[in-house]
């Protein structure tokens, strides 16, 4: 049996190609909204300029600075496979770059969440990209690290299998066993939204959707 630090899990299978072009039109606020406002990853930035990001993750745990424990995980990329790496939050040298991108692109990665650096930022443009900072120093590759096991990323806890989404607004995951629910809680909230959004463009200086939180508070006059 493998200790914590140094395991290598099988990869999760990627979830069904329906529930990913389910949540290809969700906003993350709308899931995170459902998630207690306050599930998400933080510090990280998008660093592509188009694209949606949903998929399912593939998990690795580095040391700051090295990674040849993403080599490894990148042999066992398939299909809709997110590269989730936790690189403890380093930014002095880029765990993945174009290469990497390039050879896990061709496995059918779909996007790349790094709780750390990144280099080469031209090559991901049109590519989802969530990482803490770009910097020109690259990795080393001693090991140890993991795969396949739950890993933080930017104070979110992120487990093998579970699906990832990320826009603009930021990036959000759950797993899959709730992903449906989520699914339909969000398309409520958008619902929601949409009559509050009509609401507003009647005009009118009173506006129930304002009124009903003030109320709740004591606050309306």
């Amino acid at each position: 049996m493998s200790l914590p630090g140094l395991r290598i899990n099988p990869a999760c299978a990627p979830a069904a190609a329906s529930l990913v072009k389910a949540f290809a039109n969700v906003v993350t606020p709308h899931i995170s909204d459902n998630m207690g406002r306050h599930v998400g990853a933080h510090g990280l930035l998008r660093l592509n300029k188009t694209g949606k990001l949903v998929g399912t993750a593939l998990t690795v745990k580095t040391r700051p600075g090295d990674n040849l424990l993403v080599y490894k995980a990148m042999t066992m990329l398939q299909p809709g496979h997110v590269l989730v790496i936790d690189a403890q939050g380093d930014t002095n040298n880029a765990v993945i770059g174009e290469l990497v991108k390039l050879y896990a692109d061709m496995r059918g990665c779909v996007g790349y969440v790094v709780d750390g650096a990144i280099r080469d930022v031209v090559a991901f443009e049109n590519t989802p990209l969530y990482a803490r900072a770009v910097v020109h120093c690259g990795p080393r590759k001693d090991g140890p690290g993991e795969v396949n096991v739950p890993v933080s990323i930017g104070g979110m806890i992120i487990s093998p299998g579970d699906i990832v989404v990320g826009d603009e607004d930021g990036l959000v995951t759950f797993s899959q066993d709730q992903a449906e629910e989520i699914l339909r809680l969000a398309g409520l909230h958008a619902e929601h939204e949409q009559r509050v959004m009509a609401e507003i463009a009647t005009g009118e200086f009173r506006q129930s959707w304002m009124e009903s939180a003030l109320a709740a508070k004591g606050l309306l006059d």
